[in-house]
């Protein structure tokens, strides 16, 4: 055999040497993975944190809380006031002045009627006796409340998700896993920042302190913070803790319907996209806008659900009466005492601007952190 042909022989039989991936997969959280070997998966494991790009949950929840607090404040105002003993005892006196039943002795659609008329006359009569300023009275408080509480929010959540599901499905998502995640967001969230909230609550109401020809009780946050703890101390400060807590059914309840909600519009893209079929009008709008529907429609349902809790919340987190002693010492005596004073529909006061705050505040909030998330190059998936 010549020289040249059994070289080229050799070199046709020489076994090759099989080249090894150096590109290292880009992280989950930027949408581009790559099939990797069993062994190339366990050493990358070794060298992955959980808590990749976990500040952009941090911050996408800061700005999601943020743009959505300002765009809806004066309806949180006209909430809190209508949720108070305060203004349930002013709408009282002013039913009793008109010859107007109680509402719980009305049939549902005359009393929903009764309090539709009621919010929208307090919402017009603020403006007018207080000033346009009066809408957003509470405003810097709930900010400093809403944006440090929506960024933990969304990292414990974003981030609990992430883990829970690696470390105990598979990496898979799950109804469980969400609900999983939820409640400990929940937990964690109300506990850092009850005293906030209670803060803010009080400057909303001390509007019924100047009403009696007292002067305001609190000249700002800061003064508020001092008189509470002064007065009932540091504990004074986590009243409406527990009520909190059961707030934690409402958002569990509102993250595990919105990731059903994107679940379904997943499928329905790929559904789309593998048929091949040209997109409609519906499609395009739903391409865009379909994750806000369903926070939206999430929170609707959600608060619906557990509204009561809000008013229970916000009772118990009120100032102490003139003779200093609380009215709602506990939970179970604050709703009870609710109940059997003003009825069962007392517990759903405030209802109509609560909802009709919420519901486009979730949609804001929840399209701002998907969008700023896309933006950081992330997302909510695990």
């Amino acid at each position: 055999m010549p020289y040249e042909a059994a070289s080229d022989d050799r070199r046709l039989q020489s076994p090759r040497t099989p080249l090894q991936q150096t590109t290292l997969p880009s992280s989950r959280e930027l949408g581009n993975t790559y099939p990797l070997s069993q062994s190339d998966s366990s050493k990358l494991a070794t060298h992955s944190s959980p808590f990749a790009q976990s500040w952009a949950h941090l911050v996408a929840g800061g700005a999601g809380g943020m743009a959505s607090a300002v765009l809806t404040a004066p309806l949180e105002v006209l909430k809190t006031r209508l949720q108070s003993n305060y203004y349930q005892a002013h709408l009282s006196a002013s039913r009793e002045a008109r010859g107007i039943p109680h509402p719980h002795t009305m049939g549902f659609a005359r009393a929903a009627t009764l309090h539709i008329r009621e919010t929208f006359q307090i919402l017009f009569a603020v403006p007018r006796h207080e000033g346009w300023r009066a809408l957003f009275r509470g405003l810097g408080p709930n900010l400093i409340g809403v944006v440090p509480a929506r960024s933990i929010n969304f990292f414990v959540y974003g981030n609990g998700k992430k883990i829970i599901s690696r470390e105990f499905n598979q990496g898979k998502e799950a109804a469980w896993v969400h609900v999983s995640a939820a409640a400990l967001a929940g937990v964690v969230t109300g506990t850092a920042t009850n005293p906030v909230w209670l803060i803010k609550t009080r400057l909303q109401l001390d509007k019924s302190n100047a009403a009696k020809g007292e002067g305001r009780q609190y000249k700002n946050a800061f003064d508020c913070l001092r008189q509470v703890v002064k007065a009932e101390g540091v504990p004074g400060l986590y009243r409406g803790l527990t009520a909190s807590y059961l707030g934690v059914a409402e958002s569990t309840l509102q993250w595990v319907l919105y990731e059903q909600a994107k679940k379904y519009l997943r499928n329905q893209e790929e559904r789309l996209r593998i048929s091949g079929a040209e997109p409609t009008t519906y499609d395009k709008v739903m391409a865009t806008t379909g994750k806000m529907f369903a926070a939206g429609g999430a929170k609707f349902f959600a608060a619906i659900i557990t509204y009561p809790h809000e008013v229970i919340r916000t009772r118990m987190r009120e100032s102490p009466m003139p003779n200093g002693k609380l009215k709602y010492t506990g939970l179970v005596q604050c709703f009870t005492l609710i109940f059997r004073e003003e009825g069962f529909a007392a517990l759903y006061g405030g209802l109509v601007p609560h909802m009709l705050r919420v519901v486009p505040s979730a949609a804001i909030m929840f399209g701002t952190y998907e969008s700023v998330l896309k933006l950081l190059g992330a997302s909510s998936g695990v």
